[in-house]
């Protein structure tokens, strides 16, 4: 009896210390993926061509978001990915758009760049890059800090933002893909040579084999009754090829269409990633202790198809039909190498896209075209009938007006009050024009609320004190800033640039799915509680206490 009373309190003693923990024990690998411009919709509209390992798994065996939402503009590249891992948004993180207008500099900058570092692995490319115009810390950076750096953080994408924001700022590499070499390359910001996995996996020139390949559909074409006919007026065509219809021979327009550029326009792409994904995950042994590691991938090549064809193309289609089986391979390694159980993963995207405008506007929906690049020369003949001999606009890109602070300063007589009356006079000049939904002056922004609803809200939120413009201006829906009716973009604040895909998978997370309104800066520190670190510097989301155990 004694011998049975002491086995008890011996099975209790070790028992409860994990009841009081009441969290189970950490992933040993967090894999995030972001997919360059998918819609929400698309998991719904193509779940029929998925097979059951790709996306149905995900949706079936994780936790999904219904309304995960982008709430901010600009809904691009660099800032989407800035947010998912910071956060927060533009307003608080700093990256305000793919390339934008330094105002101090006066001149372009990539929000990546940076002439302090070189490029390692392919001398002639760009590699004056690195995190550092990002000035909040993501989740990868804590994960780094809590761990004193024993955590391994990689990311990889196609293109270089793609890849160097995830990392954060103290990973162990971010490699993205040289479109001059075809070989995936680093900067000095990271090393001084890439590692000998990298080096083998680079000299297999795997980009030539899927060069002289010919993309053609997986399926007969008939079967693509998600997507419109393959035979379009709305879609770009390559160099060299009469229309934008399958079949494509690669081995014949590579020479003019950029030659190891043209990868990225076609679904080989990504898997040429998922491969350089699976050599990471091995050539950097991780997820094989205990010290959790970070995978972060984002797969580029369905933003460049949906640009050039449109979300209704059966290019897109395939592409993700592809897509689904390159997940697949990727869960499947996952779970041989960590192990199932053993890693948490989630996937999202850094925007969505608008249909083709024309399309649209076929089909009797309101939509149109913009055309940005003569806005600044008509604006300087309005303000010149009320101040002849001055010039006011320094600048306009990504829908922001920077004015010449100089023409203010420089004249004795000019005050406070002539930037109210040119200020106004360009809002005035700029709601008369088509397709103008509406325009918010800096004054305006900075008095607004944080937490705003609707396009102002997203204004505010998007916008940093520092970096953006003096007026932002917000066009109408479906309408976008292009002359070419051929193709789509993004960037915009309504619904279909800004609901995307959001979902957890994995160690920690329950199956299931919620309707409930969330945001892209929920993502970030709902992994931080996963992992028990802090939250990124700048975090304004919240956790999705819903989805996790």
């Amino acid at each position: 009896m004694r011998s049975a009373l002491f086995l008890c309190t011996i099975l209790i003693c070790h028992v409860l210390p994990a009841q009081e923990q009441g969290t189970p024990e950490k992933p040993r690998l967090v894999v995030g993926i972001v997919v360059d411009q998918m819609r929400q919709e698309y998991l719904y509209r193509f779940h029929d061509k998925y097979g059951p390992g790709g996306f149905r798994r995900l949706m079936s065996d994780g936790f999904m978001l219904k309304n995960a939402h982008y709430n901010y503009v600009p809904t691009v590249t660099g800032p989407g990915h800035a947010s998912v891992y910071t956060g927060t948004t533009p307003a608080i993180h700093g990256i305000i758009g793919n390339e934008y207008y330094d105002k101090v500099g006066k001149q372009y900058v990539n929000c990546v760049e940076d002439t302090a570092y070189r490029a390692v692995g392919s001398p002639a490319a760009n590699g004056n890059l690195s995190p550092s115009r990002m000035i909040s810390s993501t989740v990868t950076d804590e994960l780094e800090l809590f761990t004193q750096k024993k955590s391994k953080v990689i990311g990889v994408s196609m293109k270089d933002r793609g890849a160097i924001l995830p990392a954060g700022h103290m990973p162990d590499a971010a490699y993205w893909y040289d479109s001059q070499s075809g070989r995936f390359i680093t900067s000095t910001y990271y090393m001084a040579a890439l590692p000998e996995w990298l080096v083998k996996f680079n000299a297999q020139n795997l980009v030539d084999k899927y060069l002289s390949q010919t993309w053609e559909p997986l399926l007969p074409l008939r079967q693509y009754t998600e997507s419109g006919p393959d035979d379009t007026p709305y879609e770009r065509v390559f160099v060299g090829k009469n229309g934008s219809t399958f079949p494509y021979n690669l081995g014949e327009l590579r020479a003019k269409n950029g030659n190891f550029g043209l990868l990225t326009s076609t679904p080989f792409s990504n898997d040429y990633l998922t491969q350089m994904a699976e050599a990471a995950l091995a050539g950097e042994s991780m997820g094989k202790d205990d010290i959790t590691d970070f995978l972060c991938i984002s797969y580029s090549a369905p933003d460049a198809i949906g640009h050039g064809h449109g979300p209704n193309a059966v290019e897109v289609e395939d592409t993700y039909i592809r897509l689904d089986k390159n997940i697949e391979s990727l869960l499947k390694k996952l779970d041989q190498e960590v192990g199932q159980g053993n890693y948490t993963l989630f996937l999202t995207a850094d925007h969505a896209v608008v249909d083709v405008p024309q399309y649209l506007k076929d089909n009797k929906m309101p939509a149109g075209y913009f055309n940005g690049a003569t806005l600044q020369k008509k604006l300087d003949e309005y303000l010149s009938a009320y101040y002849p001999g001055k010039t006011f606009v320094e600048n306009i890109s990504n829908q922001q007006i920077f004015l010449n602070q100089e023409a203010f300063s420089r004249d004795p007589r000019s005050s406070g009050m002539d930037v109210y009356i040119v200020t106004e006079l360009i809002g005035k000049y700029l709601m008369a024009l088509d397709g103008i939904s509406n325009y918010y002056t800096e004054a305006t922004i900075r008095q607004g609320n944080f937490g705003e609803d609707g396009l102002k809200g997203k204004v505010i939120r998007g916008y940093h004190p520092k970096r953006s413009g003096d007026i932002a201006y917000v066009l109408e829906s479906g309408w976008i800033e292009s002359t070419a009716t051929r193709g789509t973009t993004h960037g915009s604040g309504y619904a279909y640039d800004t609901h995307i895909p959001a979902i957890f998978f994995g160690h920690g997370i329950k199956k299931g799915s919620s309707v409930l309104p969330h945001t892209i800066t929920d993502i970030a520190p709902t992994i931080s509680v996963l992992l028990r670190i802090q939250f990124p510097s700048g975090t304004t989301g919240h956790p999705v206490s819903e989805a996790l155990k």
